[in-house]
């Protein structure tokens, strides 16, 4: 007799029914197998079971939650409002709202389900319960409101929380700077020697560098330091030499206004080269006016008496 009892489909026996059963059980062997099926699907009803073979493998061995793009089990939890968040170590689990605090970059927070701003701070925006306000102040976050008419060629001014338009010259007022037209200096311009085209000089005066008594031994005299240098010598002799020139391609001169220069021993500079190869005779008590000119920063300097025994 090949005629089994069976609940599920695991206990069906696949060899069922023999050869030699009677035809008479064949209705016997189907109502076996609508009960085993109507048993083993028992929450299917009317509706049609349309997922596919790879989705129904998805499920093979998975008892735990699983990464985005598998199957994943109940794990029983219930109760209150949840979510299901990816823990980003392949697996999942249940979060409250009260539980989550969010950060979605530079100044905006979401914990709980409140949202919050750290741009306050600085003059920005802040998300109070339902409503959007803006802080007080200027910053880079504000929105500023016009204060006064502004037209074409206008440049924009804040001031407190308010902007106004400020003509050109209104701005160089504003920031002290120098008009193109006209104006006065009240402080330093330092070219770093940049070349200055075709100005018209009035009025022109030249920084003296005061060295006073030379004291013997070797005196620099420093070109950066002023371009009228003046000196006396007085007890020993004294060797002079010259530093900071002008770059090459540029002329670069200096007057040396020398007193008593005679009465010591003077040397100057090997770079230095004088009319008929001599340097001129200088007063013993009295004033000598020198001038050297150099056009290869100083590796040779140009020098011939400019006034000699002047005072």
């Amino acid at each position: 007799m090949g005629l089994e009892t069976a609940t599920y489909i695991s206990q069906l026996t696949a060899t069922n029914p023999t050869a030699s059963d009677p035809v008479s059980q064949g209705d016997d062997h189907l109502r076996l197998v609508k009960s085993v099926l109507q048993s083993q699907f028992t929450t299917l009803g009317a509706a049609a079971v349309t997922t596919t073979a790879a989705e129904l493998n998805l499920l093979d061995g998975k008892t735990t939650l699983a990464p985005e793009g598998t199957a994943v089990l109940s794990t029983g939890e219930s109760g209150g409002n949840k979510f299901l968040r990816e823990d980003g170590d392949g697996t999942s689990s249940w979060q409250t709202t009260g539980d989550t605090t969010y950060t979605a970059g530079d100044g905006l927070d979401l914990t709980g389900t409140a949202f919050s701003t750290d741009l306050l701070s600085n003059g920005g925006l802040e998300i109070q319960s339902t409503e959007l306000s803006v802080a007080q102040g200027i910053s880079q976050y504000d929105v500023a409101q016009f204060a006064a008419g502004v037209v074409d060629d206008d440049f924009l001014r804040i001031s407190s929380t308010s902007v106004e338009g400020r003509s050109a010259a209104e701005v160089l007022s504003d920031i002290s700077a120098l008009p193109l037209a006209g104006g006065t200096m009240t402080g330093t311009i330092a070219c770093a020697d940049e070349a200055v085209t075709r100005p018209f000089f009035l009025d022109i005066a030249e920084t003296v560098n005061a060295i006073g008594a030379t004291g013997g031994g070797t005196q620099d005299i420093d070109i950066t330091a002023g371009n009228v240098v003046s000196a006396t010598v007085d007890t020993s002799a004294n060797t002079f030499t010259f530093s900071n020139p002008s770059a090459t391609g540029r002329s670069c001169s200096f007057a040396l206004i020398l007193t008593n220069g005679g009465s010591q021993t003077v040397n100057w500079p090997g770079s230095v080269d004088w009319a008929a190869a001599t340097a001129p005779t200088l007063t013993s008590s009295g004033v000598d006016v020198i001038v050297f000119t150099t056009v290869d920063a100083g590796t040779i300097w140009y020098g011939f008496a400019s006034g000699l025994a002047m005072g």
